[in-house]
């Protein structure tokens, strides 16, 4: 081997950058391990939130100081967190979400809200296409305006979009494309805007190494933020459209009089109701005195309920007693209240100085005075006809967090020009009275103006505003305004609990992998085989250094991948020494032996067709891939380049040095000398039984899958998915049955790795837009597990934070229409690996027969594991669900059993060479040369996978059952399918 000094030289470098890499990740670990030590020795209840307050006020004292004194550099915690490497969402715990731009309100805010009946009658038809539809909603829009319209009106309408913010643009002679083209164009500028908007909120929110990244055209965002912890901070702040508005109020004195009058129309309303409630507890009268400020009489019984059995106004007796806040309601009374404010005989009884009032809630409740509920407050909007605030947030210049006299929280605005006028107007006229800052129709506050205010500046303050509230609200004011709302159509929330027991686990799967493989290696080569162990020892360190120096992100599939990178490299030493030993056994000198294994005639042709080819399906993989599907091709790909290096440089380096001190080197053991020496077996004669066996496996599949079907995931069929876990063992059966009046229908229910963990999946309100949605169907959850949860609130039960006892470990979302793209992604994947390992192996043997026999051997190998996956979900105890994880695997499948299948062909091709034919019996022996090496690499991939499989959590279980599978079947297709079918194939194109 030539260059060995540099090849030695480049190892070094690599090995030393490598450690120089991971030392990072190393101390930053141990900070982050004295961070979680303190907080423990604070939170003697181990409550979650508390612990992770703790941990972050542990992480900023020391921030800047030094942990790490190279001497010739030194390295505070910032420093290093930044250099550390990234683990992603499922080993960290965070939130992966996918946000759709809604394109539909782009469109409606063009128009400026257009009224047109066939412009909204359009709207409605794209909405109910989209649901079965992978069009652009444009599109889709388009297409029904035009059937609509038949000509009648345009596009360019002045009632449409021929409007004054847009008539640089559209003019009324614009034709219906040209008017497309133009929104378009729009469309486009509005979704480049929220995506930056969006950006420069994440990049405020204080989430190490986040990930945000726009999906083609289609309107979508991808946002990733391992670590978070606050998911619903993190998700308020994703699709808050940051709506600032400044209003005039009214007091709670000129709206008691409506209260009144409407408490007696509720009533009216409400006669018919069978259910009557008395008033008995003293303490809950005591609340609602407390709550109208007055002494209420104890000894009043209200039989029939009314307005005020849901909401308790304000009431003015004197001038001292004026308010902005009219009235209080219990939580989860705001509902109701809204549906009596908005219902048009009650808003008939408005007088006419009333007649635009429009209620908002507070943003925030507080917990009543016996601490049994939630209560929030009520204001009256002095909204107009057209509901347009006197001041937007647009005029906002600047927004940061800070303080008042007090030391409490707040936000401080400073308004632009245009602002300041407006506000000095207003502040001005309403001297003495007050005015409400209104964020996403939230009331923040609604203070006395004291005095004209000219400078520009205001305040947004709350009683209980936390510093973090301050800074979300002050971060989504200066990062501007979402031009659409945005709603998260795709997420996936794992809780830190999870992820750190997943990192366990992948550790201890990843030590037994690597123990089994360097104990068989030793076993079955001896000498050879402890430098082969080196040089996979020295892959490793490779495989994470790169990772760490390039800031890739480390996922649970990811380790799968290296793992299985692992028991994948050892098939080129496996290669080389199988055929160093056919050399010895010939007669030929040890050193002439060595340089033939390692040959381009020898193994090199071969290993490099086999890693080519899984590594195409890794391409595929990752183009088509997302999230941990994407880090499992990475790694795959990744590993596949420096177990080519290793192998083939590295365990030369230490063979050729015991070849050069005349060391013997037998490449076996006395135990494994006689292993698959002199085999002869006649595979092609029995390939007719071959033939049957698969017939029959392929055929009962089929008819399971057509019959029974598959257990599609919640990304292929859409819904949500919960991983609960409680602190006894539960009945899956009697837990559906429960949550059956939750949701309506009963979801499905199963017992997820230990028996006091459920994964709940259901489509109740999936269909449902709205950024509420998702909280009412948690709520809804949480209500029907009361039963199993003890004294856990909901606080604690949602996700996010450590878990010390029940509570929601992991969370996934899908939207149907989201669904069917990965569906489709997913098949273009599988057809798309399939198609370019035909092509590669044609252009690589030069025979049709060799392509056809390779993916007629593929195609086996995929039917035989879904049918497996459809025959056995029911029964097993582990998810089998199919999804992006399985697809993920069938493609890995793909690539081993053409790994497997190209080695046997280069073999076969190697024997024919230079023969006009190709015979049976030199089929053959192809066949039996390359059986050691075939059941070797077969074997050794299996021991790495049954490690993860038993020992590398739950949520892996699956891919990894398909993996195991897929390696079997993929062995005995090589041998007994892809190799009959390339020689009958053959023989048919010789005769004709």
């Amino acid at each position: 081997m030539q260059n060995k000094g540099l090849i030695k030289l480049f190892a070094i470098l690599f090995g030393i950058v490598s450690i120089y890499q991971l030392s990072f990740t190393f101390f930053a670990n141990k900070v982050e391990d004295s961070a979680k030590e303190y907080a423990k020795a604070n939170v003697p209840d181990n409550n979650g939130r508390a612990l992770a307050k703790y941990e972050r006020k542990y992480l900023d004292s020391v921030a800047n100081k030094e942990v790490i004194d190279l001497i010739f550099a030194k390295y505070s915690y910032n420093d290093i967190k930044k250099s550390q490497m990234n683990l992603g969402l499922d080993l960290k715990g965070g939130i992966n979400a996918i946000l759709q731009v809604s394109v539909k309100d782009i469109l409606v805010g063009l128009s400026n809200n257009s009224k047109n009946p066939v412009f909204l009658e359009a709207l409605a038809k794209a909405d109910e296409a989209q649901k079965n539809s992978q069009s652009d909603y444009l599109d889709l829009f388009f297409n029904q305006f035009e059937s609509l319209s038949n000509g009648s009106v345009k596009l360019s309408d002045p009632s449409i979009f021929g409007t004054k913010s847009l008539r640089d643009k559209i003019d009324f002679n614009k034709t219906n494309e040209q008017v497309k083209s133009t929104l378009q164009e729009e469309i486009n500028t509005s979704i480049n805007t929220a995506f930056e908007v969006l950006r420069s909120r994440i990049d405020k929110f204080g989430v190490v190494q986040p990930n945000i990244q726009r999906i083609g055209t289609s309107g979508r965002i991808q946002v990733e933020l391992p670590g978070a912890k606050d998911i619903e901070r993190v998700q308020k702040l994703l699709q808050s459209t940051a709506e600032l508005q400044f209003w005039e109020v009214y007091t709670n004195a000129e709206v008691q009089n409506f209260f009144f009058a409407v408490n007696a129309k509720v009533a009216e309303l409400l006669k018919d109701d069978s259910t009557t409630e008395q008033v008995k507890d003293s303490a809950k009268a005591d609340n609602i005195d407390d709550l109208l400020g007055e002494s209420a009489d104890s000894t009043k019984v209200e039989n029939q309920k009314n307005l005020f059995t849901y909401l308790f106004p304000n009431i003015a007796q004197s001038q001292q007693q004026m308010s902005s806040l009219v009235a209080h309601a219990r939580v989860q009374d705001t509902a109701k209240v809204n549906s009596f404010l908005h219902n048009k005989e009650v808003r008939s009884l408005l007088p006419n100085n009333l007649k635009y009032v429009k209620f908002l809630w507070d943003y925030k409740a507080q917990p009543s005075a016996d601490g049994t509920s939630e209560i929030i407050g009520l204001y009256a909007i002095k909204s107009n006809r057209a509901d347009k605030a006197p001041i937007d947030g647009d005029v906002i210049a600047d927004a940061k967090q800070d303080y008042d006299q007090l030391s409490k929280p707040i936000v401080s605005m400073l308004m632009n020009g245009e602002g300041t006028k407006k506000w000095a107007k207003m502040t001005t006229e309403n001297t003495g009275k007050f005015v409400a800052v209104v964020l996403d129709d939230y009331v923040y506050t609604a203070p006395t103006v004291n005095g004209p205010i000219t400078g520009g500046s205001t305040q947004i303050s709350g009683g209980s505003m936390t510093v973090n509230e301050a800074q979300d609200i002050a971060t989504v004011l200066k990062a501007g305004k979402l031009p659409a709302p945005a709603r998260i159509i795709e997420a996936e929330v794992v809780g830190p609990s999870l992820g750190q027991e997943s990192i366990d686990a992948s550790m201890w799967s990843f030590a037994l992998a690597i123990l089994l493989v360097l104990g068989w290696m030793v076993l079955y080569y001896g000498k050879s085989g402890l430098y082969a162990n080196i040089a996979l020892a020295v892959n490793i360190l490779f495989i994470f250094g790169w990772l760490a120096a390039f800031g890739a992100v480390l996922t649970l599939p990811g380790i799968a991948g290296i793992i299985l990178t692992i028991g994948m490299s050892v098939d080129a030493n496996v290669i080389i020494f199988e055929r160093i030993k056919e050399a010895l056994n010939e007669g030929k000198g040890l050193g002439t032996s060595v340089e033939e294994g390692f040959s381009f005639k020898g193994a090199l042709s071969a290993i490099i067709d086999a890693n080519i080819t899984t590594f195409l399906t890794g391409v595929i993989l990752y183009v088509f891939g997302t999230g941990p599907i994407k880090g499992f091709a990475y790694t795959l790909m990744l590993g596949i380049g420096t177990s080519l290096f290793t192998a083939i440089f590295i365990t030369r380096l230490f063979i050729d040095g015991a070849v050069a001190r005349g060391t013997k080197l037998t490449f076996n053991t006395n135990i494994s000398k006689n292993w698959f020496k002199n085999i002869t077996v006649e595979f092609l004669q029995k390939r007719k039984i071959a033939y049957i066996v698969s017939g029959f496996f392929i055929v009962v599949g089929l008819v399971s899958i057509l019959t029974v079907g598959l257990k599609q995931g919640v990304d292929f069929k859409g819904g949500r998915s919960y991983v609960v876990r409680f602190d006894q063992a539960m009945k899956s059966n009697e837990v559906a049955t429960t949550l059956k009046d939750a949701f309506g229908t009963a979801p499905e229910v199963k017992t997820y790795g230990s028996e006091n963990q459920l994964k709940i999946t259901t489509t109740f309100k999936i269909d449902e837009e709205g950024t509420e949605v998702d909280e009412v169907v948690q709520n809804a959850l949480y209500n029907g597990l009361k039963p199993y949860l003890g004294s856990t609130s909901y606080e604690d039960f949602k996700p996010g934070f450590e878990k010390a006892g029940n509570g929601i470990m992991s969370f996934m979302k899908v939207d149907p229409t989201i669904a069917d793209d990965i569906k489709q992604a997913a098949l273009w994947a599988v057809l798309g690996s399939l198609i370019i390992v035909f092509l590669y192996i044609l252009l690589r043997f030069r025979k049709m027969a060799y392509s056809i026999g390779a993916v007629v051997a593929v195609f086996h190998d995929v039917l035989v594991v879904l049918g497996v996956f459809s025959l056995l979900y029911k029964f097993m105890p582990f998810d089998m669900e199919i999804g992006q994880s399985f697809i993920a695997a069938i493609l890995t499948v793909v690539g081993y059993s053409l790994n497997d299948t190209v080695v046997i062909f280069d073999r076969i091709r190697e024997f024919t060479e230079g023969k006009n034919s190709i015979t049976a019996s030199l089929v053959n022996k192809a066949l039996c040369t390359t059986l050691g090496r075939t059941i070797n690499t077969s074997l050794t991939t299996l021991l790495v996978m049954l490690a993860i499989f038993f020992f590398g959590g739950d949520s892996i279980k699956g891919f990894m059952f398909a993996l195991i599978i897929g390696v079997v079947v993929g062995t005995y297709s090589s041998l007994f399918v892809a190799t009959p079918i390339m020689f009958d194939v053959s023989k048919k194109e010789e005769k004709k």
